[in-house]
């Protein structure tokens, strides 16, 4: 059996292949036929798997509780890209911006220098990228504050990292289970216990 006819294809599908020095932060919206959620990492397409409902409900937890925390000048994103540079573009689970960086309703992606917040939601397959990869990321390209969200016996436990400027690199800044309250990026207060109820 083809590999294409594993995930669904015909035998005739052409997989992508990286041009020359791979692909760039512009070509991620002119590929055809790529997945949901399809990141660039050192311009290499990669592909998610299948969303647990772990990662959905803390995704919804923090997004929710983030949108209604933050103050008029700030944005709250979900599953959204940001350019780190011309061979970077990863997608966050959740993203504070400042506002009025979405120039419009076709907009496909934020520039780092607008993003204050990154949050990652570690699933099996990105324990790597959202440990190691992605924190180095996006503290050189000058974001902020970082978040790495993992799992403890089905509630989230929240790493908070904040950037030190000098360095180019996450200093952390704390690990909180069952309550997150910080005063930055903006003061935020989030049961992290209640990621299990229906809202």
């Amino acid at each position: 059996m083809s590999a294409a006819r594993d995930y669904g294809l015909d035998d005739d599908y052409e997989w992508p292949r990286p041009p020359v020095g791979g692909w760039t932060a512009d070509d991620l919206d002119e590929l055809p036929n790529l997945p949901p959620h399809t990141e660039l990492i050192d311009g290499s397409l990669v592909f998610v798997s299948p969303q647990t409902t772990f990662h959905m409900r803390t995704i919804r937890l923090l997004d929710n509780a983030l949108f209604h925390q933050a103050p008029d000048e700030f944005e709250v994103y979900r599953e959204f890209t940001v350019t780190l540079n011309n061979r970077n573009r990863p997608e966050p689970d959740v993203l504070v911006a400042r506002a009025g960086a979405d120039t419009g309703p076709k907009r496909t992606r934020l520039l780092c220098e607008d993003v204050v917040l990154a949050a990652e939601v570690v699933s099996q397959d990105s324990v790597d990228r959202d440990r190691e990869v992605k924190p180095r990321k996006y503290a050189g390209a000058g974001i902020a504050h970082y978040w790495r969200v993992e799992g403890n016996d089905g509630l989230p436990v929240v790493y908070v990292y904040e950037l030190d400027p000098m360095t180019k690199s996450y200093v952390p800044m704390g690990i909180f289970h069952n309550r997150l309250k910080l005063t930055v990026p903006f003061p935020v207060d989030i049961d992290l216990t209640a990621v299990d109820r229906r809202r």
